[in-house]
């Protein structure tokens, strides 16, 4: 007998953009209902998620597995201050959903590291999972801090330059259109 799952975590309805090196963010992206209460002048909703397809024998230890890891920015939960915003805040908000894309990457290197077996395959794949999106927010509130929030302008570019050097490192774990990790 053969069993199969499916697993889709954190997919959402609503309508998502998946990262890509050739589309950048621009302010007709931002769908969400500006907070006026809040000090940000934009925000930007963006992570990780990933599925993994998996077929198990039930004689045997063998498994067999895909998974699909992407970057996602969510329009409708990100927003900005039409009279607060310019090409500097813009460009701070694609270096958040960068700086997703380079997790993603590193969930796909350490997927691809990882041992599994018939019995752990879940537990580990959530276990890294959770780990790399740790990882995520706290890069994500180190870079508003070290760029205070795109008004350090010595800040953003020193950010701009380590996330380039971070993607360029992790390229050959960039993921292809319609493509399987």
């Amino acid at each position: 007998m053969i069993g199969i799952l499916c697993i889709l975590l954190f997919v959402q309805s609503d309508e998502t953009i998946t990262w890509s090196p050739h589309q950048k963010l621009h302010w007709g992206n931002f769908e969400g209902t500006p907070d006026y209460d809040s000090d940000a002048v934009a925000i930007t909703a963006s992570g990780i998620t990933y599925g993994l397809s998996l077929k198990t024998y039930s004689n045997s230890d063998k498994i067999e597995y895909e998974t699909k890891v992407m970057a996602q920015f969510y329009p409708q939960e990100s927003w900005y201050l039409k009279e607060s915003v310019n090409d500097t805040v813009l460009g701070h908000e694609q270096l958040h959903f960068d700086i997703s894309e380079l997790h993603a990457r590193k969930l796909r290197k350490r997927l691809k590291q990882a041992n599994f077996t018939k019995n752990n395959i879940r537990q580990k794949i959530s276990k890294i999972y959770d780990q790399v999106n740790k990882e995520l927010r706290e890069m994500q509130e180190a870079y508003d801090e070290g760029s205070d929030y795109s008004r350090d302008y010595a800040g953003q570019v020193k950010w701009q330059k380590l996330i380039a050097r971070e993607l360029k490192k992790y390229e050959n774990y960039q993921r292809l259109p319609n493509e399987n990790d």
